[in-house]
């Protein structure tokens, strides 16, 4: 239970209240926030946070909103950008969305009786003053670019409007409105526990966790975190188990111990940034209220590996408001029962399935996303949509990239739901690649003057067929199971051959130049952003897999000992295990005179520049690791 008045609290600041003297009264009542911290997110996706004094900030206000406050570029990963040598870096906050508290629940304010809180500002960033750079950025100016290009376009082409409901004509549209939403998946469980991975595999098959109640510290944890939320105004839907875990036990202390289980909370959409800030702010509330609960929270895409992982799925949506007040939805066709959507909505999804390869760079951009795209357990691997076998059965078919997702009987239900992020997907740079691509695909619908029916033949297209704007020697939609209906030849055949690697996915800048210039449109990632991002993220995949993931295959060779007793006559094929697994641990992690082994391989294609290889190696090591890992699991349990 919560041990303060969360009712006394100050939550937000919601945009449209930000002038100096309200803000200043508003932080004259809340003395338990005593820190203001200014929020940029630069092109890695990490958050700044610096501890200003309130009262500070209230004597300056004036001119820390108009100018922000400065950091050394070398604080913040902007490759190419801000460099040592060149570092002035400013965080300009911004005045047009949602402020928020964050309170530190471990420490408590004595004067109020309350956790102590930060106010935390998102910002945007800016190099010598002149160049606005980081995630924040490159999304304002997608949405920006969206909104201009979309309005001229429905101005352009008139036709759509027979299509799209309530409006005749875009002058009735008084602002368009992007809105997005994500949905947050994580792990929790107790420090230094380690899940037997048989077990967490047989009860994902079962199902014995999705949905079911929560006991403990997890369900308190949950409720608080809740509860929490709600404060803030997410418009919280619902928390619950997910497929990943296995039952906790209880303690003889009381308290539940073993504890390792899959968790979802869902919220909200909002407007495009506001839901990445939202995101933002969310992903810190639940790991402060289960740690403050004893419970440890991992927001890796895969961190056990043949389990469940946690994705994020990302909801992309398009409505407008009219002048008479009316909401629309722009994906929505005129006709819900007649139609899956408008020309709007075909053109955005088949703009997002065409120019993925070069999406999908900001979407998968670690080894832990890679470890969680494997064809099998709802992982989406292939490029490829869902619409639904009739206008009346929506789509849930969850092997698809991206599913369509609507109801006839509301037509603002309408929207795709990307399911390839994952929770240490950058957000912003998602979304604003999706928008992107989407407009690629709106934009060569509406000039072609095509139909809603017209367009579901395009999207339903079979391989080898010509397309006024889809590639030939593909498909992009199926309402079949991705990963049982087709085999792997398939699979690269009809919906290309996914990445497996960082390298291999960041490969597609320079293999689809034509796809890339859809990012470039508007100026929205220049060239500079663009080497900057894939700098940040060559080096996040060399670093890591030189210095973390190398080191930690020899961990798990180290780990596989010999256990048998040669002296027992029944040992025969436990030896022979034994050799087999001995064998294949030198092949990977021992160096001789006469062999080079796997890892030291990998790690001097790395030390060379030589990526290709890397990869390539990378790609065969995790085969041999995870063969090793199965064939020692066999040899243990036949040991008495």
């Amino acid at each position: 239970m919560l041990g303060f008045d969360i009712e006394k609290m100050l939550f937000t600041i919601p945009a449209g209240e930000h002038d100096n003297k309200r803000i200043i009264s508003v932080l004259k009542k809340h003395p338990e926030v005593q820190y203001v911290s200014f929020v940029g997110i630069d092109i890695g996706g990490h958050d700044t946070d610096e501890k200003i004094p309130v009262a500070l900030f209230m004597s300056d206000i004036e001119d820390m909103l108009a100018q922000g406050v400065q950091t050394d570029g070398s604080s913040v990963s902007l490759p190419g950008i801000a460099e040592l040598n060149n570092a002035k870096v400013t965080i300009v906050p911004d005045l047009s969305v949602n402020w928020y508290v964050d309170y530190n629940y471990r420490n408590m304010d004595t004067a109020t009786g309350l956790p102590v809180g930060t106010l935390r500002i998102p910002s945007y960033l800016v190099h010598n003053d002149n160049y606005e750079c980081g995630s924040r950025v490159i999304l304002r100016d997608a949405i920006e670019y969206f909104k201009k290009t979309l309005r001229a376009e429905l101005k352009a082409h008139p036709y759509a409007f027979k299509y799209i409901p309530e409006a005749k004509s875009v002058n009735d549209i008084e602002e368009i409105l992007i809105t997005s939403a994500t949905e947050l998946e994580f792990w929790v469980k107790t420090p230094d526990d380690k899940g037997d991975r048989e077990q967490l595999f047989a009860s994902q098959v079962l199902k014995e966790q999705y949905w079911k109640r929560t006991y403990g510290e997890v369900r308190t944890a949950l409720e608080d975190t809740l509860k929490i939320l709600d404060k803030y105004g997410f418009g919280v839907e619902m928390g619950h188990k997910e497929v990943g875990g296995v039952k906790a036990h209880m303690g003889t202390s009381g308290h539940y111990d073993h504890v390792m289980e899959q968790l979802e909370i869902d919220w909200k959409y909002a407007d495009a940034i506001q839901a990445a800030d939202n995101e933002n702010q969310i992903k810190y509330v639940v790991r402060d209220i289960f740690t403050m609960h004893g419970l440890d929270v991992t927001f890796m895409a895969k961190p056990f590996p043949g389990v469940a992982g946690s994705g994020e799925h990302t909801h992309i949506g398009l409505s407008a408001k009219l002048k008479n007040g009316k909401l629309i939805n722009l994906f929505s066709p005129k006709d819900m029962k007649k139609d899956f959507m408008s020309p709007v909505g075909f053109g955005a999804l088949m703009g997002l399935l065409k120019n993925y390869e070069v999406v999908n760079p900001f979407v998968s951009a670690t080894n832990d996303a890679f470890n969680r795209l494997k064809p099998g357990y709802e992982a989406p691997v292939c490029i490829v949509t869902s619409l639904g076998k009739s206008t009346t059965e929506p789509s849930r078919n969850r092997t698809v990239l991206a599913g369509l997702i609507r109801d006839a009987a509301n037509s603002m239900a309408t929207r795709f739901e990307l399911r390839s992020p994952n929770v240490k997907s950058n957000t912003y740079l998602v979304l604003a690649a999706s928008y992107m691509a989407c407009m690629d695909g709106i934009k060569s619908v509406l000039k072609a003057g095509k139909t809603p029916e017209e367009l579901e033949k395009s999207i339903s297209k079979k391989c080898g067929k010509k397309d006024f704007y889809l590639e030939k020697d593909r498909e992009y939609r199926s309402e079949n199971n991705i990963f049982t209906d087709y085999t792997q030849a398939e699979r690269d055949k009809l919906f290309g051959r996914a990445p497996a690697t960082v390298w291999e996915n960041l490969k597609a800048f320079d293999e689809h130049p034509e796809k890339l210039k859809v990012l470039k449109e508007g100026d929205v990632i220049d060239d500079l952003t663009l080497a900057s991002y894939r700098e940040q993220v060559l080096s996040q995949w060399k670093t890591e897999l030189h210095d973390r993931i190398i080191p930690a295959h020899m961990n798990t060779i180290r780990s596989c000992k010999k256990i048998h007793d040669d002296s027992d006559p029944h040992s025969k094929l436990d030896k022979k295990n034994w050799e087999k697994i001995d064998a294949l641990r030198r092949e990977i992690g021992k160096n001789t005179d006469k062999h080079t082994c796997l890892l030291t391989e990998v790690k001097n294609a790395l030390d060379k520049n030589d990526y290709k290889k890397a990869s390539k190696l990378q790609i065969k090591t995790q085969e041999k690791v995870s063969t090793l890992l199965d064939m020692y699991e066999a040899y243990k349990k036949n040991i008495m």
